[in-house]
């Protein structure tokens, strides 16, 4: 057996680093609203220190962005002033971020924090919560270096480049929608969400598309916002009904991790309404159907547990278990399965794969007690 060291991230996590900042700057809401709450984020990863703006109403991207790039062998004050239009300060931060860089040297001890930092990376630590990831430990053994994060509730594990390209993925996703055009507040028009029911049950994807498209970025900032806050159940629910439409609209249409992005943030509108197993349900079926059976049994035992389906959601919780060699975790998903209705065939196939790993003591306890 190959020994697997593990370093608690406790000590190094960053989770609300950009909330607090924020509590302390007194133009924090401003910079927020003109340049974008992650774009002022990323300039400060980025040390990229904004000293003025001068804020064009009519066209908002050209907009003017004043700031000195502060190095580590470079002051403030020493540092030149330079100036972009807000179009172009947004491509250079994410020019910066998104380019890629070996990590540091795995660590050895887990006191070691500033070996664990540069390992991962202190660029990515930093960003990780602004897609809400909140990281709980990092292990490394001869096969690499793994890091298990919650998102959403949902404890996921990834090979430690997978997260860091991942997080660049999200950079370069934010200057996307932040560049494509409508995405304003005003954009949110609810009365689209039943001609996106209708679209979706009759299977025209692309339709739903073109409906709603453009609210995922302008709902990102809103949830945010004390107004956002203060939505009502049932418009949480609406919302959330149409982001998990738009979901499924764009995995369908081959785009799963523009996708999976929008059913998490449909999770976080939903919230406990009556909306939420539907989206945990299809982002599971999202990553069995993409072979992340690991990563799906999370977001299925959310479904389950909050009232999904159980004929359907038992099955596919089974089938994650079995695809990951959990093999008493799946008898009993598939137990559930069966109480819950789901047929003989569906049960029995499921059935016979766990007997054959776990032989003839299952089948005679089987037997035995009558399950």
């Amino acid at each position: 057996m190959v020994a697997s060291r593990v370093f608690p991230l406790e000590s190094i996590r960053t989770d609300g680093w950009f909330e607090r900042i924020g509590e302390g700057v007194g133009s924090f809401q401003t910079l927020c609203e003109v340049i974008g709450p992650r774009f002022f984020a990323f300039s400060m990863i980025a040390g990229a220190r904004i000293v003025a703006l001068t804020i064009d109403r009519r066209n908002p991207e050209q907009t003017l962005v004043d700031f000195v790039v502060v190095a580590d062998d470079v002051t403030a004050t020493d540092a030149p002033t330079q100036r972009l239009s807000l179009r172009d300060f947004r491509r250079r931060l994410v020019s910066a971020l998104a380019t890629e860089e070996p990590p540091g040297p795995a660590p050895t001890r887990p006191t070691d924090v500033e070996s664990i930092q540069r390992h991962i990376g202190v660029r990515y630590l930093l960003l990780a919560p602004l897609f809400g990831y909140s990281l709980t430990s990092l292990s490394h053994d001869v096969f690499g270096s793994m890091l298990r994060a919650l998102r959403d509730g949902i404890e996921e594990l990834y090979e430690l480049e997978e997260f860091r390209a991942r997080i660049r993925l999200h950079v370069r996703d934010e200057l996307q929608r932040a560049e494509r055009p409508g995405t304003g507040r005003g954009a949110i028009d609810l009365s689209r969400v039943q001609e996106a029911e209708e679209a979706s049950a009759r299977g025209d994807d692309v339709r739903v598309l073109e409906l709603l498209g453009t609210w995922p970025a302008p709902l990102a900032i809103f949830l945010r916002t004390p107004e956002g806050q203060a939505l009502s159940a049932d418009a949480r629910g609406r919302i959330a009904t149409a982001l998990a439409l738009l979901g499924s609209s764009c995995i369908a249409l081959g785009e799963t991790e523009k996708g999976e992005e929008i059913l998490r943030l449909g999770i976080q509108y939903a919230g406990d309404t009556s909306v939420a197993p539907d989206l945990y349900h299809r982002l599971g079926q999202s990553m069995m159907r993409a072979g992340r059976y690991g990563e799906a049994i999370g977001p299925l035992k959310r479904a389950a547990n909050l009232g999904a389906t159980g004929d359907i959601v038992w099955v596919e919780l089974a089938s994650a278990f079995i695809e990951r060699n959990r093999w008493l975790a799946a008898f009993s998903a598939a137990l559930e399965a069966r109480d819950a209705g789901a047929t003989e065939t569906e049960v029995g196939a499921l059935m016979r794969r766990i007997e054959e790993q776990l032989g003839a003591p299952l089948t005679g306890w089987r037997k035995l007690t009558g399950i």
